[in-house]
C-alpha cells in the first residue's frame, strides 16, 4: 500500500517507516501538516497515518481540509492525546481507527493489513444506488466497485439498512444493532446518519418521516 505518514517525532517517524517498508509498503513521510496537505492534492494514497498534534495543520484539520476537496482516503490516527473531544472529532470525520501512543508496531501493521484485505475483497455485491453496492459477505460498501472505508458505526448503519432493503428501519433497531442497546435519543442517531449521508456521493437511503430510514429496492 502507498501510505502517507504525518508524524513529527523523528525517531517514531523513522521506526514506523522502517517497519512498514519491511512489510512491503511504500511510505511517504511528512513532519508537518502543510507539506502533507500539498502532497495529497497531487498524489494518490491508499492510507493515511496521522498524528494529531503536529505543526502547521494538525491531523484533524488535515482530514477536514482534504474532505472539503472530496478526497477520501482511509485514515488511522496515532496520537498521545486522549482528549475524548479530539477522538470524537476524528471518528466523526470518518477515521478508520485510533492508536494511542505508545503502541506496538506489529499492532499498527495488523490494522493496516485489515484495511488492505477490505480493499482487495471480492466484488460480489448488492446494488444500492447507481454507483453504490454492498458486499454482504464482507460487510463492505463499494462505490464503482471500490471499497469505501467507514467508521465502525457507519459500517453498521449501512449493514443494517442493506440487509433490510425495501423495509423501514426504525430508531429502536438502530439502538439495538449499532449502539448495543445504549440509552441514546433519536437526535443522536439522526446526527450520525446525517454525517454518513454527507460522506456519501449519492443518495443511498431515505428518511421516512416519523418512522426511520430505508434503502429502496432498485
Amino acid at each position: 500500500m502507498k501510505i502517507l505518514l504525518l508524524e513529527d517525532e523523528v525517531m517514531l517517524n523513522e521506526s514506523i517507516c522502517e517497519y512498514l517498508e519491511s512489510d512491503g509498503h511504500l511510505i511517504e513521510t511528512f513532519f508537518d501538516g502543510i507539506d502533507a496537505f500539498k502532497a495529497i492534492k497531487t498524489t494518490a494514497y491508499d492510507l493515511l497515518l496521522l498524528d494529531i498534534n503536529v505543526p502547521g495543520i494538525d491531523g484533524i484539520q488535515f482530514l477536514e481540509q482534504i474532505h472539503a476537496l472530496k478526497i477520501h482516503v482511509p485514515a488511522i490516527y496515532i496520537s498521545a492525546l486522549v482528549d475524548i473531544e479530539d477522538i470524537s472529532r476524528a471518528y466523526n470525520l470518518g477515521c478508520y481507527d485510533y492508536l494511542k501512543k505508545p503502541f506496538h508496531l506489529k499492532e499498527l501493521s495488523l490494522r493496516i493489513d485489515r484495511i488492505k484485505l477490505e480493499k482487495e475483497a471480492p466484488r460480489v455485491h448488492l446494488r444500492l444506488s447507481k454507483n453504490y453496492s454492498y458486499d454482504q459477505e464482507h460487510s463492505l460498501l463499494l462505490f464503482n466497485n471500490e471499497p469505501q472505508v467507514l467508521t465502525k458505526k457507519q459500517s453498521q448503519i449501512i449493514d443494517l439498512l442493506a440487509r433490510n432493503r425495501g423495509m423501514v428501519v426504525d430508531f429502536e433497531q438502530f439502538r439495538i444493532y449499532v449502539w448495543d442497546e445504549q440509552i441514546i435519543d433519536n437526535a443522536t442517531i439522526r446526527a450520525e446518519i446525517n454525517r454518513l449521508k454527507k460522506f456519501l456521493q449519492e443518495d443511498v437511503f431515505i428518511n421516512v418521516r416519523g418512522m426511520g430510514y430505508m434503502i429502496d429496492k432498485p
